[in-house]
């Protein structure tokens, strides 16, 4: 049976923290799928694997202490 290739139709750059990059380069290593599937597996499983209330503390730690950047709506 041949696998299936899963399309990617939506693009962007990302930057990342030089600690971020290493843990996907990790799980690029230990998995074998590239940065953009990768992203899409974890993004798209967020609630299977991550609590909400962790998650939620996670994100109010980050903008108090870097603030959320304006986007380009702003």
């Amino acid at each position: 049976m041949t696998a299936k290739r899963l399309p990617l139709p939506k693009r962007f750059n990302a930057g990342l923290t030089e600690d971020a990059y290493a843990k996907l380069r990790s799980l690029n290593a230990k998995w074998g799928l590239g940065n953009n599937y990768l992203l899409v597996v974890l993004l798209e499983n967020l609630d299977r694997y991550a609590d909400p209330e962790k998650l939620e503390q996670v994100f109010q730690d980050f903008i108090e202490e870097y603030s959320a950047p304006k986007t380009a709506k702003d």
